[in-house]
């Protein structure tokens, strides 16, 4: 009989720069000649329901100024091409994926992990976090390992979905999960509305977690997927010769609200919505959870943990439904019912259903 798999802690981690405020300057300045564009701008900005975000790279002293950064690389005019970023993602992503492993497994035999799985989108290099958490965080250099990449923010339920199936198969399994995100890295010089209000949603973050067959924690209760062809399109993350480019249609709350509509029964497994207690929705932005609210006509409370997560620090792609979780682990008491989604290129909607644990 297999065994059942717990999430049994998390562990997050933010870099030292809190940009929000800069970012929207900078974006309202590229929109200078335009008083009409950058009023519109400025005014769906403001309703974002973001009040901070975080990078890894330390913002210039002017946002309107010749550079972006206090480094110099990000100069008007002059933006770096893919490879300079991805060498700054092999130096950044690392660093902070070590900072929430160790509050992870303070106090831990770091030997005792059995299994790595980690989840990016915003950044390749090989060797890479895998082999960096091993050196830097004292695992055995055994440890199996597994890298989910560029799947878009719904990675952290897959990562969690795979290391259910480890521990289910092996009880004695320790799997290791890191969702490491350096999304600000692909900052762009652009004036079109729709690329600069989506890339005001981004954020840098990690979570790490620990998955094993101990009963503390969440019981991670069954998967299930739900692909929406006909918005293909509307939700995209391409490598351009200028770091990685996302499309974010203002039509996604839209087709989110309808994939739900006619999914919740397969997602839920015939559960009633309103025997759902708790609801960690991935914060894709504010219209994303208003239509997750809609579709399932829930109260008003019932996603105030994933719009506490935007708020404080925006979208953090894979690493964002984690932040939710782990206020979900400190906060709700045992014997309750969960329901996790998260939303990516697809356009995809990845759920996971979940028990609290002593």
């Amino acid at each position: 009989m297999a065994s059942d798999a717990y999430l049994n802690r998390v562990a997050t981690a933010l870099p030292p720069h809190d940009v929000h405020r800069f970012f929207l300057d900078f974006a309202a300045s590229l929109l200078m000649n335009d008083p009409r564009r950058r009023s519109i701008f400025s005014r769906m900005a403001d309703k974002a329901g973001i009040e901070h975000r975080y990078s890894c790279f330390e913002p210039a002293g002017d946002p309107e100024g010749a550079t972006l950064d206090a480094d110099g690389v990000f100069r008007r005019g002059a933006f770096p091409g893919t490879g300079k970023r991805m060498e700054m993602f092999e130096g950044a992503a690392p660093r902070l994926a070590q900072h929430a492993v160790d509050r992870l497994l303070q106090g831990e035999d770091r030997s005792r992990v059995t299994h790595l799985i980690v989840t990016t989108c915003t950044g390749f290099s090989a060797p890479g976090i895998d082999l960096e958490l091993v050196a830097q965080c004292g695992l055995a250099t055994s440890v199996e390992r597994t890298i989910i990449g560029f799947m878009g923010c719904y990675a952290a339920i897959n990562a969690l979905k795979l290391a259910r199936h480890i521990v289910r198969s092996d009880p004695e399994a320790r799997v290791l999960v890191v969702n490491v995100e350096i999304c600000t890295l692909h900052l762009k010089e652009t004036d079109n509305l729709e690329k600069l209000l989506s890339f005001c949603l981004w954020g840098d973050g990690c979570a790490a977690s620990l998955v094993t067959a101990e009963p503390h924690g969440l019981l991670l209760d069954g998967f299930h997927a739900v692909v929406a062809p006909e918005g293909r399109q509307l939700m995209t993350w391409s490598i351009h010769d200028d770091g990685f480019d996302m499309v974010l249609s203002g039509q996604v709350p839209a087709a989110i609200q309808e994939a739900l509509t006619t999914e919740i029964a397969g997602i839920l497994k015939g559960v009633p919505v309103r025997d759902v207690d708790l609801w960690a929705v991935h914060p894709g932005g504010r219209s994303v959870l208003d239509a997750v609210e809609r579709a399932l006509h829930l109260d008003a409370q019932a996603l105030q943990a994933s719009r506490d997560v935007l708020r404080d620090y925006g979208n953090m792609s894979s690493a964002t439904v984690m932040f939710v979780l782990e206020k979900m682990l400190k906060s709700s008491r045992p014997g309750l019912l969960g329901c996790a989604m998260a939303f990516g290129p697809g356009l995809t909607a990845e759920t996971m259903m979940f028990r609290t644990a002593g």
